[in-house]
């Protein structure tokens, strides 16, 4: 049960009948008895810049991102893992301010950039993809990338957790 913003108690089912995303993917966290954060590694951008990344393995993970968060602090990041290297797409639904993207191969060398991606503001959501395969693809503030030297062709240096 939950209280309402009348002031009556709700119960999950009658939450669940909401049609609103939001609403729905705001319950279907709450309900989660414990979730793990993400772990969080260290990042080296070209310039030699080091942001503390959040590292997205799960499905679920990587479906969520950015969505719904104010900000990203100008020393933080995120990084998608992926079991393949695939024309990964990324799309900005529910995302509050634009990113770089950047996409890199499996020795971690960037094969594309998307700079200062705007949030999605139409049905569909625009999906942004790489020219060539990527393994990983790293989100950063808009204009990041840039100032920092990433670069088609430059690399990227992160150890992954065990």
């Amino acid at each position: 049960m939950r209280r309402v913003g009348d002031g009556t108690i709700a119960t999950m089912p009658s939450l669940l009948r909401c049609r609103r995303p939001v609403t729905i993917a705001l319950v279907a966290l709450a309900a989660l008895p414990m979730f793990a954060a993400p772990a969080v590694i260290p990042l080296t951008l070209p310039s030699g810049k080091v942001l503390q990344v959040e590292v997205m393995v799960k499905d679920e993970d990587r479906a969520m991102g950015l969505m719904f968060r104010p900000s990203l602090a100008q020393d933080r990041g995120m990084l998608f893992l992926f079991e393949q290297p695939e024309f990964h797409g990324i799309w900005m639904k529910n995302c509050r301010f634009p990113i770089d993207i950047l996409w890199l191969d499996e020795a971690r060398t960037v094969v594309h950039v998307a700079d200062s991606v705007p949030p999605c503001t139409a049905e569909p959501c625009p999906v942004y993809q790489p020219l060539r395969k990527a393994a990983y693809v790293v989100e950063l503030n808009a204009g990041q990338a840039r100032r920092e030297k990433a670069v088609v062709g430059s690399s990227v240096l992160f150890t992954l957790p065990r």
